[in-house]
């Protein structure tokens, strides 16, 4: 533990996946950091797949090698018409290699990931990390001090808030949240299938929502199953044996006989967007900014998208002798980063609503939407493009051409 009253250039809160990542890439810039909350989950088994760009921005804050080996690429994305309704879009695949890139993204265990991430915080000479849990955060003009649950306090010019859907960051700079629920529920596993994925992810597309397989090493897929509340809880009650039979059936054995390999967890889908991004020399980023279910893979992605611009402006700040937590790069950060979580935020709210929807111009549309896919090459692109990341928002360190890790400018 540190001593009372330290000061640093930044402090992160929060210690799941966005909040390590942030901190290594404030590091990555040249900031001193410390990253504060308790130890990091590692008996989720959950998994996370980060898109194209997301691999980009790993590697361009010389963390993705590390990481590399315990990732499963997505080379392929088969999206199938699971309804029963009298219009029924046709069966499309998206491959990567349209785009000359080797995956769309890639699949990691929540434990794995943030194992890795925990062994890197370590070895970091520009992050300290402090466990404990923040009650109190309060701003002057010139620095941010926030008080932890032991009595020790900390100093920090910026404060980055990646504490979740209930921030105290984000509550102590007097940001309202909108929330919306869906009365739906993600049941989440990992199964193993006699069959293999060729690293392929199929999503049924159904009339409770997504049922998606995402490979994982070997002949084993993470699970996301949306279903009616009380379908989900059902399902989670039955023995192993009579869950995977009822599974394959809704999969249609695509990949053969399924065997259930963890344990299984229902969350209640619901969505969270803030109303502002910074305040009281504070930003959000993750879950404490912006929540939606798990459809599309869009969660960690979205995250790390306000990761890169913070990281960005911060370095950029101290490059140039400017204050990392001053009104112009709270500004900054707000105008860059809200229209993107705008946009996102309703795009898989719209996905999922049309899902649930019997309206018949609906199911038209959709159709259509799918087939024009399918059948022109441009549109293809464009829609898998898009999908990875939208490119004209897309931050500078998440590009190709990014500067490296040791780039302090």
């Amino acid at each position: 533990m540190t001593m009372p009253s330290e000061t640093f250039e930044c402090v992160v809160v929060g210690t799941g996946p966005a909040g390590m990542i942030a901190a290594l890439a404030l590091a990555s810039r040249g900031v001193r950091t410390a990253l504060v909350g308790p130890a990091p989950n590692m008996n989720d088994s959950r998994t996370t797949a980060l898109m194209a760009a997301s691999k980009d921005f790993l590697e361009n804050i010389g963390i993705w090698a590390a990481l590399e080996a315990d990732f499963t690429a997505l080379e392929k994305m088969r999206l199938i018409d699971g309804t029963t309704r009298l219009i029924r879009a046709r069966e499309t695949t998206f491959d990567a290699h349209e785009l000359k890139l080797p995956a769309f993204g890639y699949n990691i265990l929540n434990k794995n990931l943030n194992r890795g991430l925990e062994k890197l915080i370590g070895e970091n000479c520009d992050v300290t990390f402090i466990e404990g849990s923040v009650t109190s955060v309060r701003s002057s003009p010139t620095e941010a001090t926030l008080t932890l649950a032991g009595g020790q306090t900390l100093a920090a010019k910026l404060v980055v808030g990646a504490d979740g859907r209930k921030s105290l960051v984000r509550e102590a700079a007097g940001i309202d949240v909108d929330t919306w629920a869906y009365k739906q529920s993600a049941l989440v596993m990992n199964l193993s299938h006699d069959l293999p994925h060729y690293n392929v992810s199929t999503e049924f597309h159904r009339e409770t929502g997504p049922f998606t397989l995402v490979p994982l090493p070997g002949r084993e897929s993470a699970l996301v199953c949306v279903e009616a509340p009380d379908v989900a809880e059902r399902l989670s009650r039955l023995d192993d044996e009579t869950l995977a039979r009822e599974l394959e059936d809704i999969a249609h054995s695509v990949l053969g006989k399924f065997k259930v390999v963890s344990e299984r967890q229902v969350y209640p889908m619901s969505g969270l967007k803030a109303k502002r991004l910074s305040g009281n020399r504070s930003v959000l980023v993750g879950e404490a900014a912006h929540a939606f279910p798990p459809i599309g893979a869009q969660g960690l992605n979205l995250s790390l998208r306000d990761i890169a611009v913070i990281a960005d402006l911060a370095g950029k700040a101290k490059a140039h002798h400017q204050d990392p937590g001053g009104d112009d790069v709270l500004a900054s950060y707000e105008r860059q980063r809200w229209s993107d979580i705008n946009s996102r935020t309703n795009a898989v709210d719209l996905l999922n609503r049309s899902l649930l929807t019997s309206a018949l111009p609906i199911q038209v549309l959709r159709s259509i939407g799918l087939y024009t896919a399918s059948t022109l090459g441009p549109v293809r692109r464009l829609l898998m493009r898009e999908g990875i990341a939208p490119t004209f928002l897309l931050p500078r360190l998440m590009r190709r051409t990014a500067p490296t890790a040791n780039s302090r400018a």
